[in-house]
């Protein structure tokens, strides 16, 4: 048996095909091992992919690029107004959906997506010499229900049956077989994913095979695209420099020149020097540059310093100092930048720096993997879509009846799979000035004993009535690692008191 796993990034895909137990990444038609998520449309086909690209500058308002940023967004979106604002092709809103507008046609995002997907699934299909169609496919952390499903039905619209949509740090990490080489004990995996126009880090905690993520954070404002502009940039200085020319006002030359760029970086990660030459870049002058691997890492300086303040920032976030980190996993494909790897190392000088699948491979690999595991061929990993974490006993909160005796009321009962939330009016008397509201944990068995609470809020200064009830609303939140936080509003003055309890359950 055979599956696929399918990731389609902002600028890239790729697909890995899992067969005889072993993940592997598959070459396209072109030899390339990760294709350009490009669509260019003419009035007689569609081509996706390298041969896209390259015809960006003759065909640009018939280009689309970058479709899973705007993929299940709706307009007023901020992410699909910027999109829209940066895109060359014309997007507008009719009922209700965003659509591309493209030779007077109207071309829904999904089937862009759906073209990507059919290229991959080709691609997939040609190395496997057969029609498999099960696959995996990933999914970045922060994507809402509305993209995950756009997503979901891009890649069913192009024939794939789609087995799961997993989380692309969770793919890291089986990439590497993390927490299925050690079943039991607890570890924290850094997963710092930078690709073509995005930065996402997320810290991971690893426990007997179950994943569960303790922060993340993404940036939209740095990526890829931003280390071939500086370049770019630096180039049209060079040009002006030898040629007199300045042809940062003019789009077709920037395009010629972010191309070059593009090459030039992606040679950069393995080469001490690279040549950028460009035929004909402005008024019949054609260009020839050659940028040391030192010139560019001086040209993305600031970059790569925003690179990893965004580590300090999460760690200091979750209350984590470096060697609290065990190991680092890198993906995406700008995190093949020699500098950046680094720069990273620095910062975790002891940890253990997964790097030895290509970064752009990673996450592709882990949900062929995960396909593999679906179709029942290796271990079962339960991985964090396949185990919930439950509340181990009942949760109940204390109140009074009519007749003046204790009533408990069961808020979350044992098995509530977590996160969960509550909420319940507490009614209390209206002549007194302050309700203590108490928390107990139970078994099931027997009546509560005063040993069974485990945590009390109390509200102060109500206004007392003469008739009537103060009606206290109470919202209670368990997380995951079974934390539960409280909140109590007096209804009538809005008085407020919060607590958070460590471990309820």
């Amino acid at each position: 048996m055979a599956a696929i796993g399918v990731h389609l990034g902002a600028t890239c895909a790729c697909a890995a095909v899992y067969k005889d137990g072993r993940a592997d990444v598959v070459a396209n038609d072109a030899g390339d091992r990760v294709t350009p998520a490009v669509v260019a449309f003419s009035e007689s086909e569609e081509v996706v992919g390298l041969a896209a690209k390259q015809s960006r500058i003759r065909n640009i308002s018939n280009t689309v690029v970058k479709v899973k940023q705007i993929l299940g967004r709706s307009a007023g979106d901020p992410q699909a107004e910027k999109y829209i604002a940066e895109s060359k092709c014309s997007i507008i809103e009719k009922n209700g959906k965003l659509q591309y507008e493209i030779d007077n046609k109207l071309i829904n995002p999904e089937d862009v997506a759906k073209l990507i997907f059919s290229k991959m699934k080709e691609t997939a299909q040609s190395a496997l010499g057969s029609d498999v169609n099960d696959v995996v496919v990933t999914v970045p952390f922060d994507f809402g229900e509305n993209q995950k499903n756009a997503l979901g039905e891009a890649a069913a619209a192009a024939g794939f049956n789609v087995m799961r949509l997993i989380h692309e740090p969770s793919a890291a990490l089986l990439a590497y077989g993390i927490g299925q080489d050690s079943p039991t004990g607890k570890s924290n995996v850094l997963v710092y994913k930078l690709g073509g126009t995005s930065l996402s880090i997320t810290v991971i905690e690893v426990n007997s095979g179950i994943y569960r993520v303790l922060a993340t954070n993404t940036d939209d404002s740095i990526g890829g695209v931003c280390f071939t502009e500086a370049l770019a940039q630096h180039l049209a200085s060079e040009f002006q420099r030898s040629c007199k020319h300045d042809i940062r006002g003019n789009p077709r030359a920037m395009m010629k020149l972010m191309n070059s760029a593009d090459i030039a970086k992606h040679s950069l990660s393995t080469l001490g020097s690279a040549n950028c030459f460009v035929d004909s870049l402005y008024d019949g002058l054609d260009f020839d540059c050659n940028v040391s691997r030192a010139r560019f890492e001086l040209i993305c300086s600031s970059l790569f310093s925003k690179c990893v303040e965004a580590i300090k920032n999460l760690l200091q976030q979750v209350g984590f100092t470096a060697d609290d980190i065990n190991k680092v996993v890198l993906c995406g494909g700008s995190a093949r930048i020699p500098k950046l790897q680094q720069l990273i190392k620095d910062i975790f000088p002891t940890v253990e720096l997964l790097n030895s699948i290509p970064p752009d491979e990673v996450i592709p690999i882990g949900a062929a993997i995960e396909a593999g595991i679906l179709l029942g061929k290796e271990n079962t990993l339960l991985e964090e879509e396949a185990l919930i974490e439950c509340s181990a006993k009942d949760i109940l909160l204390k109140g009074v009846d009519e007749s003046g005796a204790d009533k408990f009321t069961v808020l979350f009962p044992s098995g509530t799979p977590l996160p969960a939330r509550r909420q319940h009016t507490l009614h209390a008397p209206g002549n007194i000035s302050s309700v203590c509201l108490e928390l107990y944990e139970s078994l099931g068995k027997g009546p509560m004993n005063e040993e069974d609470k485990f945590a009390q809020i109390v509200l102060q200064d109500l206004d007392k009535k003469e008739d009537g009830l103060h009606d206290i609303l109470t919202v209670l939140t368990m997380k995951r690692d079974g934390s539960l936080h409280v909140t109590c509003t007096d209804q009538d003055t809005g008085k407020c008191e919060i607590i958070t309890v460590e471990v309820a359950s």
